[in-house]
């Protein structure tokens, strides 16, 4: 727990200095170029302490983490040319980065893993949030970063689909599709963004908002028929305990609140921009699927992908908050309310589905070279 937290804190202290405007410098009259600004090298510093403390913690993990060894294990059968149910890319790099090392090198495939995870998400905070300060606060306090330790193939898909919001809205669709397609290489599920983005990015009409809510209330009539589509397009799925299904009423709340919040502030903030709009849609979407497809297996993996804008959205809706008494009490209640959810997060972070703690590292472990050696097999 001590790594942790001492993490969080110092990222999260270093990161207060960062803003996303450079100074420009002046002489006389005259704007004068003296190359890179004061806060420019400031910000790629820091930057660039925060992405090592983040890597280096996640890279020099030993057995930390729900799939740890299952992932350990899928390396080794790909290894031995036997059948595992990961995605291709998955497979390729497993396999390439065994064969150069000469041994199974699970580490070093983590390792990767975690640098991607980490690249994506903050090259997508950085480039894409009005407060990246804000935004890389709620990514680490609501577990974004401590849960890629767990979860890694589908938080890389997660990073990548973050960072893929980026082309669709400015209507580069060859560099999303690209993108999409890379990462499903290694969780398929980030083809769902395919469908849900772009109807995100939809121009919603009044008659367009019935027909969702229509939609949501059809799954509790056809749930049944919606759960052999869903079936038939993830056979992996069937007769297995994912089909149980399960929802989360933090989510809908958070959805809810994040809504209301939202609408309060729509003609001054979410009306006019294209960005805003689309975070806007997202959330409902993930209201309506949180609410209504509770049936669905893994529905927190097709939600996350909606509700990951949030650390986009929630800034930029303090930011429009035009008084200043006001938006300081939002900005204290968001802080609160992450820091409450972390908290709780960090509670059950020794429990099955999450199991980053203890923390352990390599450094401090004679590391065997294979699976067998360490009783796995």
């Amino acid at each position: 727990m001590a790594v942790y937290l001492t993490l969080t804190v110092t990222v999260l202290v270093i990161a207060l200095l960062i803003r996303k405007t450079e100074i420009e410098e002046k002489s006389g009259n005259m704007l004068v170029y003296r190359g890179m600004s004061r806060q420019k090298m400031v910000n790629n510093i820091c930057l660039l302490i925060i992405f090592v403390l983040l890597f280096g913690v996640s890279a020099l993990r030993l057995n930390v983490g729900n799939d740890y060894l299952n992932y350990v294990e899928f390396m080794h059968l790909v290894f031995s040319k036997a059948y595992v149910p990961t995605e291709l890319g998955f497979n390729v790099l497993t396999y390439v980065v065994y064969y150069l090392c000469g041994f199974e090198n699970y580490i070093l495939v983590f390792a990767l893993f975690a640098f991607a995870t980490i690249y994506f998400f903050m090259k997508a905070m950085l480039e894409q949030s009005e407060w990246f300060t804000f935004s890389f606060m709620m990514f680490m306090l609501l577990g974004y970063y401590f849960q890629s330790l767990s979860t890694v193939r589908y938080y890389l898909a997660l990073s990548m689909a973050l960072y893929s919001i980026k082309y669709l809205m400015k209507g580069d669709y060859p560099k999303f599709l690209l993108i999409v397609i890379i990462g499903s290489l290694f969780h398929k599920s980030l083809l769902v963004v395919l469908l849900l983005y772009f109807v995100a990015k939809l121009d919603f009409k009044r008659w367009m908002y019935v027909a969702l809510i229509i939609a949501g209330i059809s799954c509790l009539f056809l749930k049944d028929i919606y759960l052999k589509i869903v079936v038939f397009l993830y056979p992996s799925y069937k007769n297995t305990e994912y089909l149980a299904g399960g929802t989360s009423g933090a989510n809908i709340v958070r959805c809810l609140v994040i809504l209301a919040f939202s609408l309060y502030l729509y003609n001054d903030v979410v009306k006019d921009n294209k960005n805003n709009k689309f975070y806007f849609m997202c959330n409902v979407l993930a209201t309506v699927l949180y609410i209504f497809g509770s049936f669905l297996p893994v529905i927190s993996r097709i939600g996350y992908y909606l509700t990951v804008t949030h650390i986009l959205f929630i800034p930029v809706l303090i930011k429009g908050i035009k008084d200043e008494n006001k938006r300081n009490i939002a900005i204290v209640v968001t802080v609160i309310a992450c820091l409450g959810y972390f908290a709780m997060y960090m509670r059950g972070a020794a429990g099955d589905g999450i199991r980053i703690l203890p923390y352990e590292t390599f450094l401090f472990h004679d590391l065997p070279l294979t699976l067998s050696e360490r009783g796995y097999s």
